[in-house]
Formats: C-alpha cells, sequence, structure tokens
C-alpha cells in the first residue's frame, strides 16, 4: 500500500561521441566511397587523442560547488549544485547519491534535481561530478548536503496511517465530470500526551490541501479524516504524499510523512445497472461499467453466483460485461459483481466492493410468514393434547374441586335484607298500598323458605304490620 522509495527527477545522459560518430556516418554517406577510410582514420585518431588528454595522469576532475538540499513541499525536496568553476572545459554529468532516509544512486547531466521522499527524518545526500564515458574511471570526490529532521518527541507520531480513494460524481459535470474522494485513518502514538491534537494535509502534483473533517476518539483526538473532493487525478501516475504533524501542551509532537501510490489504495466503484433475467433454465447477467474516469475497456469483473439452497459459488473472472450460466428450477440464486481496474490502463490494484446481492430462481417464503403458521397450529396442539389428558385423568377435579354448599344459617341473610329494604321503603314515606304489597311479599319469601301455610303466612303479615308501627 505504501511506498517509501526516493522518487528523483533526472535526465538520461547522451555521449556526445556517439553523436560524433552518428553526424560522420550520416556525412559520409554523402562521400565518395574513397573518402570512407579517411574518415575512418580522422575518427580513431581524434578517439585516441581524446582518451588521451583524460588519462588520469594528465586529467583532474573538481567537485560541484554550492550543493544545497531545500523542501519545496510536503515530501518533497529540491537538490541544486553549480559547476566547479576552475574544471576545464569537458563534457561533464554528475553522480547522485542519497543516504538518508533510504540509499538511492543515478547520474544527471542537469546541475539540479526534484525528490519525492518522506522528510520526518530528515534528508541528506551527496553529488561528484564525473565524465560522460562509461567507460572512464575518473570522478571527484564527494560533496554532501542534509536536511534536519523535524523536531519532536520519539513516541508521539501517528501510527499506522492507512488512506483509500474513491471516484465520486462531480458537480463541475461538463469540465470535469469525476473527483476523487480520500479517507485516511490513523492510532495515536503510543507516548503522546492525552490532549495531542492531530492535523492532516495531502499533496499531489502542486496542489497542498489541509483536512477540515476529521473524526475524533473518546479524548476528543483526531483520529481519522475525510476528503469528499481532492484535486487527486485517478489516472495520474504520481504519488499521493500524506503529511501528520500535530501540537500539545506537555511535548513536541514528531510529525510523519508517507507516500502512497493511486493504484494500490483506489477502492474501485462496484459495477452499475446489475441485471439479471431467467429464461429457459439459462441466467442472464448484465451489467455496466463502475463509475470511474477509465473507459469500459480499462476493466476486469469478478462475477459470484451463489446457490442459497446447496451453498454453492460459482466464481467468474471476466473482461466482459455479459454472462450466460445454466441453471436448476428448484433454487435460489444471489448475483453479485465486483470490477477492478486492469493492467493496459493502469498497473493492477486490489478489487472494489461487491455490488448489492440480486435474488433470483424460486422463493421461499419468508421466516416470519412460517412462524406465523406453525405458531398458531403449535399452540392449538398442545391445548388439545393438555385437555385430552385432564378429561382422561381428572385432572379438572383435582386441581379446581367442588366449593361446599353453604349452611342452612346463611339462607337467612336474604330475609332479613328484604326486610330491611322493606322498613327504608316505609321510612321515606312510600304510600301504605305499595308497602303492603311488600310486606306481603317479604312475608310470602318466608313462609316459602320455611314451607309455611296460609296461617303461617297470616301470622307473619301481623308480626310485619307490628313491628312497622312500633
Amino acid at each position: 500500500m505504501t511506498n517509501s522509495l526516493i522518487y528523483c527527477w533526472r535526465v538520461a545522459a547522451s555521449f556526445p561521441y556517439k553523436r560524433q560518430h552518428s553526424e560522420l556516418g550520416r556525412l559520409s554517406s554523402t562521400f565518395p566511397t574513397t573518402m570512407v577510410p579517411v574518415l575512418l582514420i580522422l575518427m580513431g585518431a581524434s578517439a585516441t587523442l581524446h582518451a588521451d588528454l583524460l588519462s588520469p595522469e594528465k586529467f583532474l576532475l573538481l567537485p560541484p560547488v554550492n550543493f544545497t538540499i531545500k523542501a519545496t513541499g510536503l515530501a518533497q525536496v529540491l537538490l541544486h549544485w553549480d559547476p566547479n568553476p576552475d574544471q576545464a572545459p569537458v563534457d561533464l554529468e554528475y553522480h547522485v547519491k542519497i543516504n538518508v532516509p533510504q540509499e538511492d544512486e543515478y547520474d544527471t547531466k542537469n546541475t539540479e534535481s526534484k525528490c519525492v521522499t518522506p522528510l520526518h527524518e530528515g534528508f541528506a545526500a551527496s553529488v561528484r561530478t564525473i565524465l560522460k564515458s562509461i567507460h572512464s574511471p575518473l570522478a571527484s570526490s564527494w560533496v554532501s548536503a542534509e536536511l534536519k529532521a523535524p523536531p519532536g518527541s520519539s513516541g508521539t507520531s501517528v501510527m499506522n496511517l492507512t488512506c483509500t480513494t474513491n471516484t465520486v460524481k462531480s458537480s463541475h459535470t461538463h469540465f470535469r465530470p469525476y473527483q476523487v474522494s480520500l479517507r485516511c485513518t490513523w492510532l495515536v502514538g503510543k507516548d503522546a500526551p492525552e490532549d495531542t491534537q492531530y492535523f492532516l494535509y495531502y499533496r499531489f502534483s502542486v496542489w497542498t490541501e489541509e483536512c477540515q473533517e476529521y473524526s475524533k476518539d473518546a479524548l476528543n483526538r483526531n483520529i481519522a479524516c475525510w476528503f469528499p473532493r481532492t484535486f487527486i487525478n485517478s489516472k495520474g501516475f504520481e504519488q499521493l504524499a500524506v503529511h501528520i504533524n500535530g501540537s500539545s501542551k506537555h511535548a513536541a509532537i514528531k510529525p510523519l510523512d508517507q507516500l502512497f501510490t493511486l493504484y494500490a489504495i483506489d477502492q474501485v466503484n462496484p459495477p452499475m445497472n446489475v441485471t439479471v433475467e431467467i429464461e429457459n433454465n439459462s441466467l442472464y447477467i448484465q451489467w455496466g461499467k463502475p463509475l470511474s474516469a477509465f473507459p469500459v475497456h480499462c476493466f476486469k469483473y469478478k462475477l459470484k453466483i451463489y446457490n442459497t439452497k446447496n451453498g454453492y459459488s460459482q466464481m467468474e473472472n471476466l473482461v466482459t460485461n455479459k454472462f450466460i450460466s445454466k441453471i436448476d428450477d428448484v433454487s435460489t440464486y444471489s448475483i453479485q459483481v465486483r470490477a477492478a481496474v486492469s493492467s493496459p490502463c493502469r498497473m493492477s490494484g486490489s478489487w472494489g466492493e461487491w455490488s448489492q446481492p440480486i435474488y433470483v430462481g424460486k422463493k421461499k417464503k419468508p421466516l416470519v410468514e412460517w412462524h406465523l403458521i406453525v405458531l398458531p397450529t403449535a399452540i392449538c396442539f398442545i391445548l388439545l393434547i393438555f385437555s385430552l389428558i385432564c378429561r382422561v385423568y381428572h385432572l379438572w377435579t383435582r386441581l379446581f374441586p367442588p366449593v361446599p354448599a353453604p349452611k342452612s344459617s346463611i339462607k337467612d341473610l336474604p330475609v332479613v335484607t328484604e326486610y330491611e329494604m322493606y322498613c327504608f321503603a316505609c321510612s321515606i314515606g312510600t304510600r301504605p298500598a305499595q308497602a303492603e304489597r311488600a310486606v306481603s311479599s317479604a312475608v310470602l319469601t318466608d313462609a316459602q323458605r320455611y314451607g309455611g301455610g296460609t296461617e303461617t303466612q297470616g301470622s307473619l303479615i301481623m308480626e310485619k304490620w307490628q313491628e312497622i308501627d312500633s
């Protein structure tokens, strides 16, 4: 995912004697054939003289002067030097050697060079003068320069920095239909104070931006950053430089630089408009290219057909956006597709996210419907079995025995109650006829309870009236 190699702009050297040889060869074709031996003799004499002049005993190469290293951007430095003014006029070039943060070396004919490399550990390099001839052992002494590492306490810089990019639709559809979003996450340094706050910047080409949308941990420290839209070109070949520094009242926070190659961190979108049709036990699947700045021919696809009945998955690697497969008529299938950018357009990266599953085939009843059917049936069956058991073994009688009948003295309570009701009616001014009927009704009720005849009823009526008069 990340790459800590040093990338420097350099120009390949060209050798003057080869150009002279080419020019002479071109001119010799215009001369008569009798002049060719003469030209060859002259070229041999010139080469001999040139080698004699540049021999270690007669020639000395001087080192360059005014060698400087300057940071020109996030994770980017400019190396510059001047030719030695006392150097004899001869075709020269320079051999550059990077010492820190990672060893590297190259040749260039220019007097400056740009390098992209992490700078949180500092940067150191050396340069010397050499001849353009690869056969010459001549070289000057080294001159060196250094860019010191920024200050900061050990263990306070962020850890496990990871970044991903994703293509999104641009609001400026006419000028730039696609843009790239960027998301980075990290862990707080193991020795960072609790009040540490981190800040993220990215640089792509000449563009540099500071993060405005952070995610925080429980201590309100920034641990993730989100750029909805950036100046990153998803089709570019330059590296993405990410820089995170920090601040604290208790310690100096050490910054961190990290380089990312775009193809390695790009998260390709799922293919769009996935359609599935079934015809005569054949599965017809088709989809469109993902949302991306790359054209259709730049994608490869991976198709997954999952049989939900037997759990079998069929995986297909494709370069087209269509596929036909035979299926049975008793199973349900789940269809998903994902994409990746293929090598003809850029170096192959990781596969993107799967598309949302599409289910086709014989559909099963949802689990909720089965619950609605099975649960009431099971309850009714259990109640039926329980009632049969209670009936056979007389469990109702044992669980709920009959209540014994009340004693005869309890039967008198309603009589007293009716009489009291009659007395209450008389006390509030009920008419005599109505009172008489009430007394007769009460007496008849008492007579029926005690089984008395007409004489008994008469005596009871007289007793009631006497009680009222008193």
